[in-house]
Parts: C-alpha cells; sequence; structure tokens
C-alpha cells in the first residue's frame, strides 16, 4: 500500500494549536520569529510555513527558520506583500515563499514558489529529530516617573492579563486580527503592537479598527525599527507606524518614538 502523505493544515496563529497539529505541514499565520516557531514545534507538527513580517529588524521575522534547523525541521515562510499576516488560509490560497531553512531546501522549496506549492512539497520532510527544551517569553514591567501603575511588556499579546486592565500593553506580536481577541480579553487603556511591515492588505494593522470600536486605543511600531516578538524592543525602540482614533486623541503621533507617546500617556 502506498505511504499516506501528511496532510496540510492552515491556521490563523500558532499560539492556539491542538492535537490535530501533530503530523501535519502546517501554515500558520503568525510571524516566524524564534518564541512562535517553538510554539509550532511543540505541537509536532511534520514542517511548517509561517509569515516573514517583512524580515524587518534583525531579520526578527525570519529568525525561527535557522533556529529550527537545530531540530531538524523543515521550515519555510511567506512573502508579506503575498498574503495577509494572520491568516493560514490566506497564505496558502496565494502565498509566494519568501525564505527556506536548509531542511525545507531539502524537500526542493524554494523561494518564489506559491505556498501551496512549498506545503505539498514539505508533506515529504522528515520529522524533526529533536524537540526544543520549554521556554518562557518574556513580560516584564517598567515604571515611568510619575505614573500610577507601571508599563507591561510582553513579547505576545497572550500574555497579557487580567490584571493589566485598563493599563499600557507592549507587545511585540503584529497588529493583525488575532490580536484583537486577546486585546479585547484583557481591555487595556492603550496596546501597541508591530506592524509586520503592514503587508498585503494592511493586515498588519487589521486589529486597529476592530479596537477602536471595542474602546481600545491601538497604535503599531514599525517592524524596521522594532524587532517582532519582542515587547521591550516595541517600547525601547519603536517609531509609531499607525494608531486608530482614540490612540491619536491620547497623543500618539506617526514617525515619533513610541517610548515618548507611551510614558506621557502613563503620566496622564
Amino acid at each position: 500500500m502506498p505511504i499516506e502523505k501528511a496532510r496540510v493544515l492552515a491556521v490563523p496563529t500558532v499560539t492556539k494549536l491542538g492535537p490535530e497539529t501533530e503530523g501535519a505541514v502546517i501554515v500558520g499565520g503568525s510571524h516566524a520569529a524564534i518564541f512562535t516557531t517553538y510554539l509550532t514545534l511543540k505541537a509536532r507538527p511534520l514542517a511548517a510555513i509561517q509569515h516573514d513580517a517583512s524580515f524587518g529588524r534583525d531579520q526578527a521575522g525570519i529568525a525561527g527558520l535557522a533556529w529550527a534547523e537545530q531540530f531538524g525541521f523543515a521550515m519555510a515562510a511567506v512573502a508579506a506583500r503575498s498574503a495577509r499576516i494572520g491568516e493560514g488560509a490566506d497564505m496558502l490560497e496565494r502565498g509566494t515563499i519568501s525564505a527556506v531553512n536548509r531542511y525545507a531546501a531539502a524537500c526542493k522549496v524554494e523561494p518564489g514558489m506559491t505556498c501551496r506549492e512549498a506545503a505539498d512539497l514539505l508533506r515529504s520532510a522528515s520529522p524533526a529529530t529533536a524537540t526544543p527544551a520549554p521556554m518562557l517569553e518574556t513580560r516584564s514591567e517598567a515604571m515611568v516617573a510619575g505614573a500610577r501603575r507601571p508599563i507591561v511588556m510582553v513579547d505576545s499579546i497572550a500574555l497579557a492579563q487580567p490584571g493589566d486592565a485598563g493599563g499600557i500593553v507592549l507587545s511585540g506580536s503584529h497588529g493583525g486580527t488575532p490580536s484583537d481577541g486577546y486585546s479585547a480579553k484583557v481591555n487595556p487603556q492603550l496596546v501597541l503592537f508591530n506592524d509586520a511591515g503592514f503587508g498585503a492588505d494592511y493586515a498588519g494593522l487589521a486589529s486597529l479598527p476592530i479596537l477602536e470600536q471595542k474602546g481600545i486605543a491601538a497604535a503599531t511600531v514599525s517592524v524596521f525599527t522594532a524587532r517582532i516578538g519582542n515587547g521591550r524592543s516595541t517600547y525601547e525602540d519603536g517609531i509609531i507606524s499607525a494608531a486608530n482614533a482614540r490612540a491619536l486623541a491620547l497623543g500618539a503621533v506617526i514617525g515619533a518614538p513610541a517610548k515618548d507617546f507611551v510614558d506621557a500617556v502613563a503620566r496622564q
């Protein structure tokens, strides 16, 4: 009997992978930074394709590809300009491959081919040779002089907590639609994301108008100024690239340092 090939599974985010992921080729709407790649590997898929988030500062958007090689894991990334971040189905439908690691290259995956072609080739990948040790994302706080509560910095908006309600959350996550649900659940006064280079259909900012309707001020910083997947970099390095009306009313200025804006809001 012929050996059945792995199935291809498209998901909006790799932060919620379940048991159905095991042995599948994942097309995940998350960026391909190291921690999101770790989350993918933890779910034991056969191989993965994630979003390149326009590569960004220090090429953080695809840093997971090289990192995954130590585990023998085949992985590729889809170009931000070709498909929407946060939407694995759109990536599978119209995405173009922009980067591959050596295990994906061994499966004949190469930049320029369609995501669907690459996913089909990755169905013949060899399983990962090792499992990564548990990894924790960073959650930290900074106290601004004159403020009554600290600023919270998280590498993923999924790390925001109920106690952050009414506060300021600086996230390393992209500003696509999956970030809306996590933010609304916490209900901060202000939340910042990485814009992932805006990308196809401005998907990197898609959560901003949704959060506006929910009464939450939200803005993004440029992926070329702050490392995606790093909340502290959002705060310390980020330059504001987009903001909803509530954030503008709080004083957000496109092209200005995120830190100046956030510190001013914290003192209000």
